[in-house]
């Protein structure tokens, strides 16, 4: 008997169209002969599956089953691929747990931390991780702190973000006081909670891993180079940023970053794949001190995306390391 696996996409926040092209991705990648397959499109109260002719089928959400032809359907699996809410932020997860159904993704705790970068930022600090400074807003707090002192505390350049959500909308780098305010009401229309974060200068990298009971896998490093401010929606998905993998750095540095990521992986106790984004600054001594920018444990997973281009330079079948990922729970 075939698994039943549903790639469960969509979601409530700006990236819901993204997250639909990674189901796509991780349709083509999940191997068939072994697995029945299934898209379940998540938007607020409709959830539905959707046949590749169009048909679409209500998921009850008692169960998380559907009917097809008169018979009723069990999923085995959930592969979460949604980008921010409900399924990067623990909401989804705590569903699933409900039901007793294994998925792709850490657990809720993980989850719900990983998505506040504030929360997430300080707690990874405790364990030595280094951090960009950071001021913490809330909506209705806006005027806790003048500009002065946001530029004494954090300087300029710095960026305002959303604390939760994807981290492509809502973004702004400011150059100078006067842009606060206008980056500040950008951001809080995708977020109740707002960063202001200092600038790093230095070179942005990402790597990818997983595990399972019998094998560790960290990826190849992708180096990201864009001509834009940062790397923002445009950089991510119109193609406005060269990514090389592996990055052009020294070996010593490569490990040092698939160490990282591998120790904080286990710090928090992830399940499925994860990317971490680093900036790698440097000390007064010259030496190279990295920084983590955020953890991504919902990744995209579009056949350009960086996960599956780590997988290809790691020598490695996407469809096997899925396979690694789902059977890990059985």
């Amino acid at each position: 008997m075939k698994r039943n696996i549903a790639i469960v996409c969509g979601g409530d926040s700006s990236e819901h169209d993204v997250s639909l092209r990674s189901a796509q991705g991780l349709y083509s990648f999940l191997d068939k002969e072994r697995y029945n397959v299934f898209i379940v499109d998540v938007k607020g109260l409709d959830w539905h599956v959707a046949f590749a002719n169009g048909e679409i089928a209500s998921i009850d959400k008692n169960d998380f089953s559907f009917k097809k032809d008169g018979k009723t359907i069990w999923f085995d699996y959930a592969y979460i691929t949604i980008h921010g809410t409900p399924g990067e932020n623990g909401i989804m997860q705590g569903y699933l747990d409900l039901l007793h159904m294994p998925y792709s993704t850490s657990n809720v705790l993980v989850e719900a931390l990983t998505f506040d970068k504030y929360a997430l930022n300080n707690y990874l600090r405790g364990f030595g991780v280094n951090v960009a400074k950071s001021i913490l807003l809330r909506r209705g707090e806006e005027n806790k702190y003048t500009e002065e002192e946001i530029e004494a505390q954090i300087g300029m350049p710095c960026f305002v973000k959303p604390v939760a959500d994807g981290s492509s909308f809502g973004v702004s780098k400011v150059k100078n006081a006067d842009q606060l305010a206008p980056a500040l009401r950008n951001a809080f229309m995708e977020c109740e909670d707002v960063m202001i974060e200092s600038f790093l200068d230095g070179i942005e990298l990402t790597v990818g891993c997983y595990k399972t009971k019998n094998k560790s896998v960290v990826f190849p490093v992708t180096e990201v180079v864009t001509s834009n401010e940062f790397f923002d929606y445009d950089a991510k998905y119109n193609g406005q940023v060269q990514e090389i993998t592996p990055a052009r750095i020294s070996p010593e540095l490569t490990k040092a970053l698939q160490d990282e990521t591998s120790r904080i992986y286990d710090l928090l106790h992830c399940n499925g794949i994860i990317r971490i984004d680093y900036i790698v600054t440097k000390n007064a001594d010259g030496t190279d001190k990295i920084n983590m920018l955020e953890i991504n444990t919902t990744p995209g997973m579009t056949p350009t995306s960086f996960i599956p281009q780590q997988v290809r330079a790691a020598g490695l079948d996407i469809k096997d390391v899925l396979t690694d990922i789902v059977e890990n729970q059985f």
